[in-house]
């Protein structure tokens, strides 16, 4: 086989197959049920639980300023300002690392990616541990936001690239199970050791994932598109079996980054980062017991719309979830509505912390993991680092747009914050219903063919 001779993949065409008839005349379509063998599927799994050491590591970044925030002020004489700051430049150096992210996983490869950004995750968390005042505080947030805005696009491409059709959805929403389970990790280990511990914690996963690397195999379809030819037949061996047809997928930018925009507006972030405070606000009279509920509920939910992702479709799982968050947040902005009135007032914490609750559950199951799943599935080969790039940056600047500004629109009006993101959670279902294709069941090359019917 000679990789060079398809240069239509780069084009974004699909009329030849990277393994021509005469040499696997018995080669079956990648992903179905009958061309990975029993011994490949291993790898698949071990790659798979691999690179979501990743997602897990990511999870640690973005739960630590929930349970650390009185404590860190507290420690470094932080303002309610500059410890908004340090919350929020996580994202910031998400956003850098989103738009690095295509070029860097492009040039180097899926696995030279997480590399490097687990380099940066441990620099930063270092840097936190050891940190006498905001400055380096600051740096090692802005360090951990690089790094995880690479594994943020990295991780489920990488995943997207190595599962057979049948396992891809339910493999790819185990990164954000990693994700949530990393966050509620940190909420829960928040809540028994300092931030200093927290902090060093942190650096557990990202030493599985540099380990772990050391054994499994590079993305096959990056070696194809680089020209690897021998290491692409070797990794699409241990990946598939001896048998396997690896191709080109397609692209719809706009559903990308409009389901990015969709999943951030919806206020996951401030929500997320600054939970503990939200039920001291509505009544509590701590936010530890809320907090430990909030990390607790996450999980299973998650794993449920992993076991659902494959059975009932993506876009009803999006629809869905978009309609749970909505009902969260408006009973949470009717909570603190009766709390500015004095009205009901035994009331408010309940509401509250019910409203908080259901939305988390909502967000979990579907829109916490759907939009990474079909950021992987739509884009081609030729346009994956740009487009990845692009989709994730528009999600890590969301993420920033909420988390920076989620403290200040809470003291303007709770109620109309939480209502704001009720309305987001609304257009958010519209933009699925009218725009949003399926891609459950199908081969990247069926999900290319869908979209460029589409046209």
């Amino acid at each position: 086989m000679a990789i060079e001779q398809h240069k239509d993949v780069e084009s974004g065409y699909l009329q030849q197959p990277f393994i021509q008839p005469e040499e696997a005349a018995a080669c079956e379509e990648v992903g179905s049920d009958k061309s990975v063998e029993n011994g490949s599927i291993g790898m698949v799994f071990l790659s798979t639980l691999v690179a979501v050491c990743g997602s897990f590591t990511f999870g640690t970044c973005v739960g630590y300023s929930a349970p650390t925030q009185a404590a860190i002020r507290a420690d470094l004489n932080l303002s309610l300002a500059e410890f908004s700051m340090f919350g929020s430049l996580v994202t910031i150096g998400a956003m850098l690392g989103a738009i690095t992210s295509g070029r860097i996983t492009d040039f180097i490869g899926r696995k030279g990616a997480m590399r490097i950004s687990t380099g940066f995750c441990i620099t930063g968390w270092l840097a936190v541990f050891f940190s006498k005042g905001s400055y380096s505080l600051d740096m090692g947030r802005f360090f951990t936001g690089y790094g995880i805005g690479v594994i943020s696009y990295v991780v489920p491409v990488y995943i997207a690239e190595i599962a057979p059709k049948n396992l891809r959805g339910g493999l790819a929403t185990t990164n954000q199970l990693l994700i949530v389970t990393g966050g509620s990790v940190s909420f829960l280990l928040g809540s028994v050791i300092n931030w200093r511990e927290l902090a060093l914690a942190g650096l557990v996963p990202c030493i599985c994932l540099l380990v772990g690397l050391c054994f499994i195999p590079e993305s096959p379809r990056w070696l194809a598109k680089v020209g690897r030819e021998k290491e692409f037949q070797l990794a699409l061996s241990r990946l598939r079996g001896k048998h396997a047809d690896i191709s080109d997928e397609a692209a719809e930018i706009l559903i990308g980054v409009g389901l990015m925009a969709c999943q951030q507006s919806v206020g996951i972030n401030g929500i997320g980062f600054y939970t503990a405070e939200i039920f001291v606000a509505a009544g509590l009279s701590s936010g530890k017991a809320g907090t430990i509920a909030y990390a607790c509920i996450q999980i299973p939910f998650t794993l449920s719309g992993a076991i659902l992702m494959d059975k009932s479709g993506r876009r009803p799982l999006v629809m869905v979830s978009a309609a749970g968050t909505f009902l969260g947040c408006l009973i949470a902005g009717i909570a603190f509505f009766l709390k500015d009135q004095n009205l009901l007032l035994e009331w408010v914490p309940i509401l509250a912390v019910a409203g908080v609750l259901i939305y988390i559950a909502a967000f979990s199951i579907g829109l916490g993991s759907v939009p990474w799943v079909i950021m992987s599935e739509i884009f081609p080969l030729h346009l994956k680092g740009t487009a990845g790039s692009l989709v994730v940056l528009v999600a890590w600047l969301g993420a920033w747009v909420v988390s920076y500004t989620f403290n200040f629109l809470m003291s303007w009006s709770s109620p109309g914050t939480l209502f704001l993101y009720a309305g987001c959670s609304l257009l958010t279902i519209l933009f699925v219903a009218k725009l949003v294709p399926e891609t459950k069941g199908k081969t990247l090359e069926e999900i290319q063919a869908c979209l460029s019917s589409q046209r």
